[in-house]
């Protein structure tokens, strides 16, 4: 029986869901090392299925327990925020780190590249086609979930769930021009340091986009549920934190790798 009556903190309930969430990882981690020495993807591509199932299942209780059982008080918000940005602080040095490598190797280029930045034979990508295109979607897009959360706090749904969707087009826009410049790459991850480097630091950032796009669409569709009020919406200012967080990133990917780095 719940104690929430009592105090003002959300004990959680039994659930099943970390025990399903380990397993599914087990199942990802040997299959990615079954796939790296077996060239075989099957157990990779049948984690994915609890690991989805998982996802959804438990997403869906802390939104019940949110927006239905008012499980979330104040101080409980205040938890999940510091929460999110400890994660975001994490993610920062996450991306740190690869920015660490890219220096190290462009500053002062290593005799094994011919002491060159770029290395001789590799042709890096045009500054000013498809990235400058990517950050002017990036930076749109931070502008209008922006503008999406503004109308939240107006109570104004119909303005929100426009710009919101907006937001996700944007986002979906941006990883398919990143996907398609990566197919007109001229060079591989396997070319050199600059190579790796680049395809390291860019491909996480996708997947960043990626996961915000997810993570906003969700948003949306518990806009269009009616999940969220002026005064209590954090899973929107959540998704929002991290999606600045990713336009800021990119900045730093296209002014130093691609502009600078070229």
């Amino acid at each position: 029986m719940s104690s929430h009556n009592h105090h003002s903190y959300h004990l959680v309930e039994m659930s099943p869901w970390p025990l399903t969430g380990s397993i599914a990882a087990m199942l990802l981690t040997s299959g990615l090392v079954k796939w790296f020495h077996q060239f075989n993807p099957d157990l990779l591509l049948f984690s994915f299925i609890p690991i989805i199932l998982t996802m959804i299942q438990w997403w869906r209780d802390v939104t019940r327990e949110s927006t239905y059982q008012g499980l979330h008080t104040k101080p409980v918000i205040k938890g999940l925020r510091w929460g999110m940005i400890l994660f975001i602080v994490s993610e920062v040095l996450f991306f740190f780190s690869f920015f660490w490598a890219f220096f190290h190797s462009s500053l002062a280029p290593a005799a094994e590249i011919g002491m060159f930045w770029p290395p001789i034979g590799v042709q890096p990508f045009n500054p000013f086609q498809i990235p400058l295109l990517n950050t002017t979607i990036l930076l749109s897009s931070g502008a209008t979930v922006t503008w999406a959360h503004h109308a939240i706090l107006n109570s104004n749904f119909s303005e929100a769930i426009q710009s919101l969707s907006m937001t996700v087009i944007l986002g979906v826009y941006f990883t398919s021009l990143q996907a398609y410049e990566y197919l007109e790459a001229s060079f591989s991850i396997a070319d050199s340091i600059y190579g790796t480097t680049f395809f390291v630091a860019t491909g996480f950032h996708g997947l960043h986009v990626i996961i915000g796009t997810t993570f906003l669409s969700i948003c949306l569709y518990r806009l269009f549920k009616q999940h969220f009020s002026n005064n209590h919406h954090f899973g929107f200012e959540a998704a929002a934190w991290y999606w600045h967080f990713v336009d800021v990133v990119w900045l730093f990917l296209y002014i130093f790798i691609y502009w600078w780095g070229s």
